[in-house]
């Protein structure tokens, strides 16, 4: 019997092992290629396809793929995105050549060198007060350009592609908008010695989150099969907070955001945090968590697959862990298959993983380690 793709996703979802595991490319900037690497394969390829930014936002840099890269890269999904707010990208298209980008909150990125762009603009930087929040000038999460696409986008996905759709609206979620808004640094301290302002900037974001969620899942939560989200937690050695701190701060915000989305939608829950998450898996599993990404093998205890599997692997579905440090970028071909098969080895028995990079793939990998790492996991 012949599996599609998106009965081979939905059986990995189930813990049930498919004809081969799933491959996740090109569904959102945390499954695809930075545009320079995109150009490369194509080129290699011999695809003519124009170049396209994910989110039309060159300065994220993600290169949306076109549907003849994604066939040959074996995806088993497709994305559904939303968009800025129209004025955002007339604001940003006529602003003056390498200035900074200013997003609808008004954080923004800037031009470290040619053509690669960092966030460095921190507008909430010296806001300390609930009455500054409560005047703060807060995006509108109701403008309908934002997911005038969202529908007509799922159901040409569905009737056209026989792939599983995943939303992946763009969403920086509580942690991390609050540190784009308040510098990292800066964010951090107040989380330790003013955690009700913490508290109260945290539940001003998730208000605007989950207005934002609900508009896209009024348009499309019918067709998702998964809904991504996420929250960078970890570092390359542990947690960017203690486990007691996200159980007492930020745990309860992301556990009403998961309330919310599934009270709207029978799709799956994918997560996001990079860095060595491993003691806070647990919470995870606790809140509704489905699918866990991206799994980074060079980050502290994540590296430990057979633990994760052991431990995690009957209440998670795993999404991600082919290296993006060392194997994909500076490896050779055959280096690249022989881990993706030791990660397979690992992880695909009774299902309950789906292949992918950790994180966005990045400029500088070569396109005969991008086809090894996917030729990999349909031998």
């Amino acid at each position: 019997m012949t599996v599609t793709p998106r009965e081979r996703v939905q059986m990995a979802l189930n813990h049930e092992e498919p004809d081969r595991v799933p491959i996740i490319l090109g569904t959102s900037n945390t499954t695809s290629l930075k545009m320079p690497a995109c150009r490369r394969l194509k080129k290699a390829l011999g695809i003519a396809a124009e170049d396209t930014y994910l989110y039309d936002w060159p300065e994220l840099g993600t290169a949306l793929p076109d549907e003849e890269t994604l066939l040959r890269l074996h995806s088993d999904a497709r994305g559904v995105l939303d968009r800025f707010p129209e004025w955002v990208y007339r604001q940003n298209r006529s602003r003056p050549p390498h200035t900074p980008f200013r997003d609808d909150w008004q954080t923004g990125s800037v031009e470290v060198e040619p053509g690669v762009w960092y966030p460095g603009i921190h507008p909430m930087a010296e806001i300390a007060t609930a009455e500054q929040l409560e005047a703060w000038s807060w995006p509108d999460m109701d403008d309908p350009t934002r997911v005038a696409l969202v529908r007509a986008q799922a159901e040409r996905l569905r009737k056209e592609t026989d792939c599983a759709v995943i939303g992946t609206p763009w969403l920086l979620f509580p942690f991390e908008r609050a540190h784009a808004l308040q510098g990292l640094d800066r964010f951090l301290m107040n989380m330790a010695l003013d955690p009700d302002f913490a508290r109260a900037l945290l539940g001003k974001i998730a208000a605007c989150c989950k207005r934002l969620m609900g508009h896209f899942l009024e348009e499309a939560g019918d067709i998702l099969d998964i809904i991504k989200i996420g929250d960078d937690l970890g570092s390359q050695s542990g947690l960017m907070i203690s486990p007691p701190m996200y159980r007492a701060i930020l745990k309860p915000v992301h556990a009403d955001f998961i309330r919310f989305i599934k009270e709207r939608t029978q799709a799956k829950i994918f997560f996001h945090s990079d860095g060595d998450v491993f003691d806070l898996i647990p919470d995870f599993i606790e809140i509704g968590i489905d699918i866990l990404n991206p799994i980074q093998t060079s980050a502290g205890k994540m590296a430990n697959l057979a633990e994760l599997k052991s431990r995690y692997g009957r209440h998670l579905t795993f999404c991600g862990a082919v290296d993006t440090q060392y194997y994909l970028p500076r490896g050779t071909p055959e280096e690249v298959r022989k881990e993706v098969r030791r990660v397979l080895e690992i992880m695909s028995p009774g299902g309950g993983y789906m292949l992918a990079p950790v994180h966005t793939i990045m400029a500088d990998t070569p396109p005969e380690n991008i086809l090894a790492m996917v030729d990999a996991a349909l031998a």
